[in-house]
This record gives structure tokens, sequence and C-alpha cells, in this order.
């Protein structure tokens, strides 16, 4: 038996990859399962894009490598996009990268920065991936807590008083997943001057901005920002292509080139028809946005009923594509998800998924219709 690779020790096999097992067992079992605790969207992309796919076969370039760095049309939309979303000015050429989703980004961010023992600040609850590319780079992930008292938003100030010698980076997702938190202004700026303080390469993960949530911000909308700070985004979420994989790390040129090292040598090109229904996606209206965030407040409402069912607190004013909420006193996370399971066929994700700072939570995922979402207050 060939051994594998002593990284290998340091990581565990994704929660939701083993959990999903079970819960397919039991369906195979004949249980009714509600599926509640997976953040893939079910509803169908904008119309433009399934024909832009369709249509791209007919090009005879469809079929070849394409660019490293994407068709020019595509980071030209991806910028204009940000132009008109965000107020932010970038360059097509040298400060916009698409990616085949924005989870492989967070490993090539990783493989361009970090070194052997370097120290990155993840966020505790945030989302595993962080903190498991890092361990499987050999680096070290130094967790800040979030917790509900400062929604959720790092303390600058403890951890401007921990020893930051020797951190790299810092992960930081907002709006927040799992809690639907939002940044304001006025943290992203401080943020920046701790960064640029202390010499760290912040990364905003940003792929929920558009959903519930009435102002979407950049953090490379704050000056200065270009200089210690990348974003990541996808479209994954904002329209209903996750299983297209297609994101995007946009920055500073230099961070840029240093991302596209690692990028031109782990993959060759993003499949022409989906960059071409991207250009599409990037392109919508407002119409948009209005009608899928309706779908999504009519869902949040059933999902808000469903919490108050099981006597869980959560916020109204969280935005994004979950409900993060409080589990009764006496309940530990898993304790709860695994008895509403056992008992009421019905599956959530505990919040220790998410760090230790998650026990005690649980989050419900809006994509389901509201006939599956009835359907569990009715068991209830």
């Amino acid at each position: 038996m060939i051994e594998a690779a002593k990284r290998l020790q340091s990581i565990e096999e994704y929660y939701f990859s083993k959990k999903l097992r079970e819960v397919r067992l039991l369906e195979a079992n004949g249980k009714p399962i509600i599926n509640l605790g997976i953040g893939s969207p079910d509803l169908q992309p904008p119309q433009s894009v399934i024909t832009a796919l369709g249509k791209s076969f007919e090009a005879i370039q469809a079929n070849q490598y394409q660019s490293y760095q994407g068709l020019p049309e595509l980071r030209e939309a991806i910028v204009s996009f940000y132009r008109d979303q965000f107020q932010v000015y970038l360059s097509p050429t040298t400060e916009v990268l698409p990616l085949m989703g924005s989870k492989e980004g967070i490993m090539h961010i990783s493989m361009a920065f970090l070194n052997h023992g370097d120290q990155v600040l993840i966020p505790n609850p945030g989302y595993p991936t962080y903190a498991s590319v890092t361990k499987l780079l050999g680096a070290k992930p130094v967790f800040y807590n979030l917790n509900e008292t400062n929604n959720w938003m790092p303390d600058l100030e403890v951890l401007e008083s921990q020893d930051l010698s020797k951190v790299k980076m810092m992960w930081v997702n907002y709006p927040h997943m799992p809690t639907g938190a939002i940044a304001t202004e006025a943290f992203f700026t401080r943020l920046i001057a701790f960064a640029k303080r202390h010499r760290i390469l912040v990364v905003n993960d940003n792929p929920y901005g558009f959903i519930l949530n009435d102002s979407p911000k950049s953090i490379l909308s704050i000056p200065g920002a270009k200089d210690v700070c990348l974003e990541l985004n996808s479209l994954s979420k904002t329209f209903n292509m996750s299983g297209w994989r297609v994101g995007m790390v946009l920055g500073k040129s230099d961070y840029i080139n240093h991302v596209l090292k690692v990028k031109s040598n782990m993959d060759s090109g993003m499949f022409y028809g989906i960059q071409k229904g991207a250009i599409e996606a990037l392109r919508c209206s407002k119409l948009w946005y209005a009608s899928l965030n309706q779908v999504y407040r009519e869902r949040r409402k059933l999902i808000w009923q469903l919490a108050d069912s099981l006597n869980c607190r959560y916020d109204k004013k969280a935005t994004g594509l979950f409900v993060w909420a409080k589990v009764p006193d006496l309940f530990t996370s898993e304790g709860f998800i695994d008895l509403l399971l056992k008992e009421k066929n019905i599956f959530i994700a505990p919040g220790t998924v998410f760090g230790s700072q998650g026990e005690g939570y649980v989050r419900f995922s809006l994509c389901a219709t509201t006939d599956v979402i009835e359907e569990a207050i009715a068991r209830l």
C-alpha cells in the first residue's frame, strides 16, 4: 500500500462530503429527507446565459484551448460589472483574472503568496476551505474569533495585541458566510490601515454580495485598498451558476501576476462557451437582481417561520443565501441537527462546521422551493 502524502494528515474530508453520504443512505432506505443544509442554488441562470452557451458551440474556437487569462471580452465584462455595481475602476488587461470558481482562487492565491511556516488569519466561524488550503501548503492557520456581540466583525484591537510578525495573509468574507453579517465602509477602512501597518495581504471573499443585500460593497472601493487587498468574486450565487465554475480575482497587477503564474501551471483555460455565458450574466439588468431576491425573500420568510417553530433565534437584518440561527438552550449544534434529522427527516447544517465559534448555532439554506420549506414546517 502506497502511503498518502503527509500533508493530508493535517486535513479531514469536507464535512458536507461525509454528511451527505449519510443523508443519501437515509434516502435510499426510504426516508423522505428535506435537505436545507447545502447552499447550491436550485434556480435557473438568466435565459441569455443559456442562449449564449448554446450559440457558442458553433464557434470554431469553442473546442480549443483558451487563454489562461480568459477571453478579453470576459475581462471587460468583469471590469464593467465592478465599475457599475461597486464604483471600482480596474484594468481589464492587468487587474482581473477569471477563475474556474472562487474556490479555485483560494488555492491559487495561497500558493502564490504563502511559504511554509507563514501564518494566515482565518475567521471563526468561516468557510472551512480557508483553513484546509492553508494547512495543505504547510502554513499555519491563526483563527480570529467572530461573535454576535460584535456583529461578526473581527476585533482589530485584539489582533493588534498579538504577535503578527509571521502573518502573511488574512481572509475576510463579507457579506459573511455563514452569518450573513455585512461590513461597513468604516470597517473596511480600518482593516486596510491594519493590513498596511503589519504588511498583511487581505483577501475579501465576496460571492454573496447581491443576495438579499441592498448595499453591495467591494473592499476595492476603499482608497488604498489595492496596496494590500485582493477580492474574490463568483457567479455561482448571484446568477445561479454554481456548477458552471466561474469566479474571478481582482486587484493590483503585481498581485494578479503572481496568481497567474500559479494558475497557468494548473489548468488550460476555461471552456469557451462558459465564458460566453458568463459575459451575458455580468451584463444583466437590475431586473435580474430584483426578481432573484423576490424569490429569496419569500423563501426566507418561510425559513424564519421554520426557525420560530424550532425555538431558534435569528437576525432579520442578515443577508445572503442562509439564515444563521441560535439553537435553544441545552442543545449543541450537532445534537440539534441530528435530532431534527432523526425525528423529522430534515437536514440543516450545524454551526460547528464553520468553526468552534459556531457552537450553539445552525444554518438554514434558502436553496429549496417554498413547497419544500412549507413541508418542513408542516412536519413540526
